[in-house]
């Protein structure tokens, strides 16, 4: 955070014939624009318009090339960046008071006039009636500034924006960054500045962080100016939309839903105008063309040459690539259970992150991960993934072939190669034929996509991991946080092609406009536990709505350490002696046969898939191809597969339910 910056300023912001240029070429031009005392306004347009910049302008830490910045005397901003300078040195409370240094300063200032009124006795004199009049004045001035309940405060931003109470003594060091990014955004919005300018905001936090800060905003009587990516926020948020388009402004009193619409109107607009100048220019240049050299039209000539250089030609806006359709290739069917839990725990020495995790997700399920972050989302993933080791049994089905998309991805991208070429080595088919439209979906347009990769950021090698993601041959798909380097097109054209999509798919998201539509179950991480809810991601918050207004405990639990958890599991473990010995003997038979099963039937799956495998490859060659036996013992072999997959399906069930 900026600090809270007192610009001259007041009620209003005005920007007059703003104009700002990199070298010769201009970002903005003749930029002009009032933001009102009570306009929550969303800054929206494509990634390198100029979003970051304007906010930086408006917060004064950016000189315009022309125009001018007005903002009245004693208004305060407050700014918030993508990317900033942390401290370290302070706990998370120390960090969050520095919020009000006003306040103490105000403090230190009454006690010391408060001394000076005990110690002196010209109880008549006029400097003494001046002294209780200033010190009225201040304790009046620091009451409405929430000086006797400021702690309060810190504490409800803090715990709003996900902070437990036993954080608050903590070392700022030990917070990852995103953490720590939400110290300074708590800081930010306890200064209560009467403009805030915040760069998204939404990047580090949870699905209930987000809409702790949506309700705050909403009640938040000053100006607000934002970017995001995220259209459920800035929906719930803005009252008014200012999108930067070609240089220029196109301002939108209305919020961003509304504006989608009004701007695909003027578009329309816009493209009948260039085609009727397109038109009235190709006429022109046809009649000079035509009586250039006639010396009883020179007159006419001229004019149309002057009539010519006069037109100003029409600017479209850059192309709205959500009506984009991509559908990944087909693959192979896989098993109807993709993913089977049973039982699974996974611990950082003393710190329980789950444990007793049982889930079964079924063949084109479409589920989301939700909840606080560090509560052990990503953690499961790398479970199924098999890429960090933990307890208990995690089954994955026959025939699965997974995609999987994490911010870690694209540093596999090869370097050397251009966005082009990484595309196309994986495009098959028609697909190759659209490669250029699919990254400039996904903002690789023009020069982009011949961009080397080892000269991307972060955001964009994370972006070209997920086209090329989107082009592979997957039945299951396993996506942690894919939005977030994404605008909103790139989004939409995301969101069809998963919804397309006829396989699995896990979605670890903080992202509801993005998941509404697309899930219809939701796992909830939380308190070392993953809770199965049926129905979509709205469904889910309602639900939690409802059950926070039951909560008996005004705090949030704290989260259960390793050796609380332990003590829990062992009084389980006790509790379940009191069955008889006969019935858990018996259960555990059936068990070890159930699970013979399972293994017997990936056995034999997995010879007949290779017995399979040489047969295609006999009946590739020119022998083959005319061998009517070998074409009758790979339909048998076929059907016997199907049934003992049909087997291994039911067995797979059968072990689960007794594990259940």
């Amino acid at each position: 955070m900026q600090g809270l910056i007192s610009l001259d300023c007041g009620k209003v912001i005005s920007v007059e014939s703003l104009q700002v240029e990199f070298g010769a070429t201009p970002l903005f031009e003749d930029v002009t624009y009032v933001i009102n005392k009570k306009d929550r306004i969303a800054l929206v347009g494509k990634n390198g318009a100029g979003k970051s910049t304007m906010l930086r302008i408006l917060a004064g830490l950016q000189a315009p090339t022309g125009g001018t910045v007005s903002v009245p005397k004693d208004t305060t901003v407050g700014y918030l960046p993508q990317v900033m300078v942390l401290s370290d040195t302070h706990t998370v409370m120390e960090e969050a008071e520095k919020a009000f240094e006003h306040i103490s300063e105000m403090q230190a200032n009454m006690e010391r006039m408060n001394r000076e009124l005990a110690e002196r006795t010209d109880y008549e004199s006029e400097g003494y009636q001046k002294l209780i009049e200033r010190f009225s004045h201040e304790n009046e001035r620091f009451l409405m500034m929430g000086g006797g309940n400021y702690k309060a405060e810190i504490e409800r931003t803090l715990t709003g924006l996900g902070f437990d109470r036993s954080d608050f003594d903590r070392p700022t060091s030990e917070f990852s960054g995103g953490w720590r990014m939400r110290i300074e955004l708590a800081k930010l919005l306890l200064q209560h500045p009467d403009v805030l300018l915040l760069d998204e905001p939404t990047n580090h936090l949870d699905i209930e962080s987000i809409q702790w800060l949506e309700s705050f905003l909403s009640a938040h009587g000053n100006a607000v100016v934002l970017v995001s990516h995220d259209r459920a926020f800035i929906n719930n948020v803005t009252n008014r939309t200012i999108e930067i388009s070609c240089g220029r402004i196109y301002d939108y009193k209305v919020p961003y839903d509304e504006y989608v619409v009004l701007r695909k109107e003027r578009r329309e607009q816009q493209l009948r105008a260039y085609e009727n100048q397109r038109k009235q220019i190709q006429d022109t240049e046809e009649f000079i063309e035509r009586f250039r050299y006639k010396a009883t039209k020179a007159v006419q000539v001229q004019s149309r040459i002057k009539q010519l250089e006069r037109i100003v030609p029409i600017e479209i806006d850059e192309e709205d690539c959500s009506a984009l359709r991509l559908k990944f290739p087909p693959a192979m069917r896989s098993g109807n259970y993709p993913v089977i839990a049973d039982d699974v725990r996974k611990a950082y020495g003393e710190h329980v992150v789950f444990d007793h995790v049982t889930l079964t997700i079924n063949r084109g399920e479409k589920v989301a991960f939700v909840g606080k972050n560090g509560e052990g989302k990503s953690t499961l993933v790398k479970c199924i993934m098999q890429e960090i080791p933990f307890e208990g049994r995690l089954t994955i089905g026959h025939n699965v072939r997974i995609g999987y998309f994490a911010q870690n991805q694209a540093q596999m991208l090869d370097e050397d190669r251009t966005v082009f070429d990484t595309i196309d080595r994986v495009a098959q088919g028609d697909i190759r034929l659209r490669i250029r439209d699919i990254l400039g979906a996904f903002m690789f347009g023009g020069e982009a996509s011949e961009k080397k990769v080892k000269v991307l950021s972060g955001g964009e090698r994370s972006r070209l991991a997920m086209i090329r993601l989107l082009l592979e041959p997957v039945n299951f798909l396993i996506l942690d946080e894919p939005t977030n380097h994404l605008d909103m097109r790139s989004k939409d054209v995301l969101k069809e092609a998963i919804r397309d999509f006829d396989g699995t798919v896990i979605v670890v998201s903080h992202d509801r406009e993005f998941l509404d539509g697309l899930v219809t179950k939701v796992y909830e991480f939380g308190g070392g536990k993953v809770t199965e809810h049926w129905g979509g991601i709205y469904d889910f918050l309602r639900k939690k709505k409802i059950d926070s207004l039951n909560e008996l405990q005004p705090t949030s639990p704290q989260k259960p350490t390793g050796q609380e958890s332990r003590k829990s599991e062992e009084k389980t473990q006790g509790s379940d002696t009191k069955l008889s010995y006969e019935a858990r003997k018996e259960q555990a038979k059936r068990m070890r046969k159930a699970e013979k099963r399972v293994e017997e039937c990936e056995r034999k799956i997995e010879e007949l898939e290779n017995g399979l495998k040489r047969l295609e490859e006999r009946m590739a060659t020119p022998e083959g191809a005319s061998d009517s036996v070998l074409y009758e013992e790979h339909a048998r072999m076929k059907k016997e597969l199907d049934t003992v997959v049909e087997e291994w399906e039911k067995a797979s069930m059968e072990w689960e339910d007794l594990n259940s």
